[in-house]
């Protein structure tokens, strides 16, 4: 995929006075990373709003920060919003170099059909929704694809472990955590009610008195 380029300019201005910076089209950012000193900027929203759609929060991009010969390669941080306004508020970039390794979230994203959900009971139930992987920046997957087609009856699940990733990425969870499952709650809750009515049984009934007993 081609290098995405992002014009910025250093910041002077900062605390609330940013808000007018906002109303110029402007979007506070933030620049740093380990041994960079960090520096405050600001960029075109729409310009912004445009790559974070198209390219997520995976993907390395290139910082052509005014005043600089040479881009910076970073990843998208924290991105703050108000999602009342439907507005950008401050975006975190995290200035990498490509030689080194990174850690990084990937979202999971489920592809196929799943036969098992064919009956109405069942359910998926989602135990995590994104990966931690470490690798080379260049190598960062824009997401895990993870098909649920073998998934035919209740019970069945997919754990970490199972996940194919390139040779250069490691996944750093847990290889036994569950990741999705196939679930049917209506069936579960007919198995605790006939539990819950045996123990009032017992509990309810006195014992039992022999005639040596007596």
């Amino acid at each position: 995929m081609a290098q995405v380029n992002l014009n910025v300019a250093k910041r002077d201005v900062l605390g609330k006075k940013v808000r007018f910076l906002r109303r110029q089209g402007q979007t506070p950012v933030h620049i740093f990373g380990h041994g960079v000193k960090s520096m405050a900027a600001q960029c075109d929203t729409e310009q912004l709003q445009h790559i974070l759609a198209e390219r997520g929060r995976t993907k390395v991009l290139a910082l052509n920060v005014e005043g600089e010969k040479r881009s910076r390669h970073v990843l998208v941080g924290e991105v703050q919003k108000d999602f009342l306004r439907g507005i950008l508020l401050h975006v975190d970039f995290h200035q990498v170099r490509k030689t080194e390794m990174v850690k990084v979230e990937v979202p999971i994203v489920l592809v196929g059909e799943a036969p098992a959900l064919k009956f109405q009971e069942n359910t998926l139930m989602h135990a995590i929704r994104s990966l931690e992987v470490e690798c080379l920046p260049d190598d960062i997957p824009g997401e895990v694809e993870l098909d649920i087609s073998s998934l035919t009856d209740r019970g069945q699940m997919i754990r970490v472990k199972e996940i194919k990733l390139g040779k250069n990425i490691t996944v750093l969870d847990d290889p036994e955590q569950v990741i999705i499952e196939v679930e049917s709650p209506a069936v579960e809750k007919e198995v605790e009610e006939v539990i819950e009515e045996a123990e009032v049984k017992v509990v309810g009934e006195a014992p039992e008195v022999t005639e040596e007993e007596a």
